[in-house]
């Protein structure tokens, strides 16, 4: 070790042969490297696919620098071998193969011609411009090394976008075009439904999509923050996912189209049953308004309205779509009407109830004045002159038409109130008490 040379210290036969063992070892993980990177399916289909963009770029970079790889490699393993003969020569080694083996393993007399192409196109080549570098077997490796890891991440990033997003976008093409024959049977069609017109963009994104991703696989990818490993990442599914989720959407709606075809009689017949009973009431409501009229007098009867001509338009409109099979229109239709009829029956319930009102009043006065009749003879003054009289007046009004309900409701309080003073009862309120027995009829 006192002898020295221009790399420093000469080594010995030791240091040689250990020298010599790890270069050995680091060559053959060195090619083996190589040889899996040129073999990588990545990298066979980046070869003969047409790039674009950010992909082209890289790749054209990348490529580059494998095929320095593989010059860097070539002297390497020439300066490795010359190393490997000169200490075969002898089984111990003279001063003179020492140090020459010194020069070969220790100093920069590793010469890498390389084409203008190459060179010009590898990443952060050192001494640019220049057609041929010296390194020594340590520098080599550590360049080589920087070369293998950007080109294996661009390699397998593209690999891992087209394994992952062109079968997945082929996958949601091919239920994309069931689910367009399906939307075309129930007369989902784009111009005539919204959910036709978003099948076809969603048809045009997703060929867009596809052809982008197999062009420009690394505009679809997402490096993992913090790491540095080669691939590290996932790829970007933000346009997949919601071109998936948009075609669940219109998914959802043909099957609320298809649940309309399904029910759609039986919706139409319960839809015919409200307007028909709808009609029946009002028919009943314009009956009991004229007996009313008739038999009521000084009471305000409101008016009743026809049958509803607009919704049996709508109803045959509905029963039309679905004779031509056009369930896209009869599904909003038909829950609009199911509506509608619903409050159709409920408006003409209540008007029947409000025409009826005075009849209901007049039947009420009738039943109270019979209740107390019935009280009174069970209390024995069933032949006083003055009940008898007040009932008769009463009762004339109130079986008498037209009946004044006012007139005939302050008589029937009058009887009850006479009622109620033979009881020996409370006074009945709103009525002031006879004041003799001879009454006022």
């Amino acid at each position: 070790m006192g002898v020295t040379g221009a790399t420093g210290p000469v080594m010995d036969r030791d240091e040689v042969d250990r020298a010599l063992a790890r270069l050995g070892a680091e060559h053959e993980a060195i090619e083996t490297s190589l040889l899996a990177l040129q073999d990588h399916a990545g990298r066979r289909l980046l070869e003969g696919a047409e790039l674009t963009g950010t992909t082209k770029e890289r790749w054209t970079s990348a490529d580059a620098s494998i095929t320095l790889l593989w010059a860097y490699f070539d002297a390497y393993s020439d300066t490795f071998r010359s190393a490997r003969d000169i200490r075969s020569r002898r089984r111990w080694s003279s001063r003179e193969d020492l140090v020459e083996l010194t020069e070969l393993l220790r100093g920069e007399c590793v010469t890498v011609a390389g084409s203008a192409t190459a060179t010009a196109n590898a990443p952060t080549l050192h001494g640019a411009g220049k057609l041929s570098h010296r390194y020594s077997l340590a520098g080599l490796v550590e360049r080589m090394n920087e070369l293998y890891a950007t080109s294996l991440d661009m390699v397998v990033t593209a690999d891992a976008v087209w394994s992952a997003l062109p079968a997945r976008i082929d996958l949601l093409a091919a239920e994309l075009q069931r689910t367009r024959q399906l939307a075309h049977s129930v007369g989902v069609r784009p111009g005539e439904h919204p959910a036709g017109d978003d099948l076809e963009r969603i048809t045009r994104t997703l060929t867009a999509l596809r052809e982008r991703v197999i062009s420009d696989p690394l505009a679809f990818w997402l490096p993992a923050q913090g790491s540095s490993a080669p691939g590290g990442g996932r790829p970007d599914t933000t346009v997949y996912d919601r071109e998936a989720r948009a075609l669940e959407d219109v998914r959802r709606e043909i099957d609320a189209v298809l649940t309309v075809r399904q029910d759609a009689e039986a919706r139409l017949v319960k839809l015919r049953d409200l307007l028909s009973r709808a009609d029946r009431t009002l028919a009943e409501a314009r009956s009991a308004r004229g007996e009313v009229l008739a038999k009521i007098a000084a009471s305000e009867v409101p008016a009743v309205s026809g049958p509803p001509t607009a919704l049996q338009e709508q109803l045959a409109m509905a029963a039309d779509y679905r004779r031509h099979a056009q369930w896209h229109r009869l599904s909003p239709l038909l829950e609009s009407l199911e509506a509608k009829a619903e409050d159709e029956l409920m408006r003409a319930r209540e008007s029947l109830t409000a025409v009826t009102q005075p009849l209901a009043v007049r039947a009420e006065l009738r039943g109270r004045l019979d209740a107390y009749k019935a009280k009174v003879a069970r209390y024995g003054f069933a032949e006083d002159p003055l009940l008898i009289e007040r009932y008769d007046a009463a009762r004339r009004m109130l079986w008498s038409a037209p009946c004044d309900l006012r007139v005939a409701e302050q008589a029937v309080l009058r009887y009850q109130q006479a009622a109620a003073e033979y009881f020996g009862g409370p006074r009945v309120p709103g009525q002031a008490g006879p004041s003799d027995r001879r009454g006022d009829y």
